[in-house]
């Protein structure tokens, strides 16, 4: 089979014929199995449409207000979870989030060796982490318009030479806050182009998006676990430049990974952009908002991230620190990472019927992390709490990831995607700057335990939702009407002509 030159199949034959072949995009139709098997009680010729309670009919009505017909999904080959391209994905992920881990300890050795601040760090990080925020919504319209898998490519790129640029600066001791500030702001540009396509790529390499989502949790919470130390090694052995310059390879190497990669084409139908750029950002906030379970989790989360985690990201810290120093907070850091890995190994196996109401009940398990350390609780304790606290948070996190991308209509997924993100991280910085404030008038131990207390209110208020607590699982995406009838129409053509 011939290959279009951005290294994507061109499309099979389809139930009703041949389907002409369509310039591949990257972009995510339907997944990466060819007609998405249906699990049992679809096989009849219709597609599930439990739980999709409130997405848009094109612009008019809810999904899954009646049976869509099986032939309108795209013919392709079934696959499971592991393939050769899931595999250079996965390996891709696993990088990029090792290097992610390791950044704040080459910024932080490598700012205070130079006699920069703690104040200086914060700016560096903040530089890259303001910029990715505020443009990553607009990522999500670029990536719902071009080839995701070029535009992920070039962000790769993109911050191998400002990562290259930066370990420059630290071997030739030439460091500038203001030139880290423009590395890492350039940084989470690339970022905010990079992000919004990691979702919709699942759904395309893989059948079981919910085992594939599972996979990579593993491998991330992997890499965050070996990160850190990895970084630790190269600044002790060698400067925060050799860091640096391994931050770099993990762009090189995820890149040549993508750059592998060969993704199936996106549905016919799915690709409507001839709308302006403004067009399609307000449509992505249409099909957010049109969708009571996925604007109703992020508005949840705000105050998740205002209550729990944003004051938990340093007040554990200096908590931990203080009663029991560096190590210990190094161990229960280490635990916390083993108990994403195990939460994602539960999530490989877990296939309940309601997803978001399965990951609402793990959530309650994040209480124990906040509350043993605002308890004053023992190292061994702590540890234990991080690792159940892990657990529930790494499920959760697979269960809401597969069901955004097998709800979601694939030609607005990019953005809608974006839209997630950017709710989930607004809040985040504001939780962060209350901490500190909140800690000198209650007590760090006593914000810590209301933290635990405001774990345990989270996942109550996501199960006290309707639209959150039934949604019920779709094993594959559904195209909207719109795209369903382009698709169709062929077939409707062909039996009238048969008639």
């Amino acid at each position: 089979m011939t290959r279009t030159s951005s290294g994507e199949e061109p499309r099979c034959a389809g139930p009703s014929g041949p389907v002409a072949e369509e310039p591949a995009t990257g972009k995510w139709g339907t997944p990466s199995p060819a007609s998405r098997d249906v699990d049992a009680p679809s096989r009849g010729g219709l597609l599930p449409t439990g739980g999709l309670d409130d997405g848009p009919v094109g612009a008019d009505g809810p999904l899954g207000s009646g049976p869509l017909r099986a032939d309108i999904v795209a013919d392709r080959p079934a696959r499971s979870v592991w393939s050769r391209d899931f595999a250079l994905f996965f390996v891709a992920r696993a990088l990029a989030r090792l290097g992610d881990t390791m950044l704040p300890v080459a910024l932080a050795a490598g700012l205070l060796q130079y006699g920069y601040g703690v104040g200086a760090v914060g700016l560096a990080m903040a530089a890259s982490a303001a910029s990715f925020a505020g443009l990553v919504i607009f990522g999500g319209v670029i990536a719902d318009r071009f080839s995701t898998r070029k535009l992920m490519i070039g962000a790769d790129l993109v911050r191998l030479v400002t990562q290259s640029v930066a370990a420059a600066l630290f071997f030739t001791d030439h460091v500038v806050l203001w030139q880290i500030c423009v590395i890492g702001a350039v940084n989470g540009v690339a970022g905010a182009v990079f992000q919004p396509g990691v979702a919709s790529t699942v759904p395309r390499l893989a059948t079981d998006v919910q085992g594939a989502n599972g996979a990579i949790r593993i491998a991330e919470s992997g890499a965050q676990l070996g990160g850190p130390a990895l970084a630790g090694l190269l600044v002790a052995f060698a400067s925060a430049g050799g860091v640096f310059v391994a931050h770099a390879a993990t762009f090189a190497l995820s890149a040549l990974c993508l750059l592998l990669l060969r993704l199936p084409p996106a549905a016919p139908g799915s690709r409507t952009h001839g709308a302006g750029f403004r067009a399609d950002l307000a449509e992505g906030w249409r099909e957010f908002r049109s969708r009571t379970w996925l604007w109703s989790v992020i508005v949840i989360w705000c105050v998740y991230m205002i209550a729990v985690w944003g004051p938990a990201v340093p007040l554990v810290a200096t908590e931990v620190v203080q009663q029991h120093g560096p190590r210990a907070y190094g161990l229960i850091n280490s635990a916390l990472g083993a108990g994403t890995v195990i939460g994602g190994l539960v999530a490989l196996r877990l296939r309940p019927r309601r997803m978001l109401r399965a990951g609402s009940f793990a959530l309650f398990a994040f209480a124990c992390f906040p509350a043993s350390v605002g308890a004053g609780l023992g190292v061994g304790a702590i540890s234990a709490g991080a690792v159940i606290a892990g657990a529930g948070m790494s499920v959760w996190g697979v269960m809401w990831a597969t069901s955004v991308q097998t709800q979601v209509a694939p030609d607005v997924l990019n953005r809608i995607h974006a839209y997630d993100v950017a709710g989930s991280l607004a809040m985040m910085p504001v939780g962060q700057a209350l901490a500190g404030p909140a800690a000198a008038a209650l007590g760090a131990d006593r914000v810590l335990l209301m933290g635990g207390v405001m774990s345990l209110v989270v996942a109550a208020a996501l199960l006290s939702v309707p639209a959150i607590r039934e949604l019920v699982r779709v094993d594959g995406p559904v195209p909207r009407l719109g795209a369903a009838a382009a698709l169709a129409a062929p077939a409707r053509k062909e039996r009238r002509r048969a008639g």
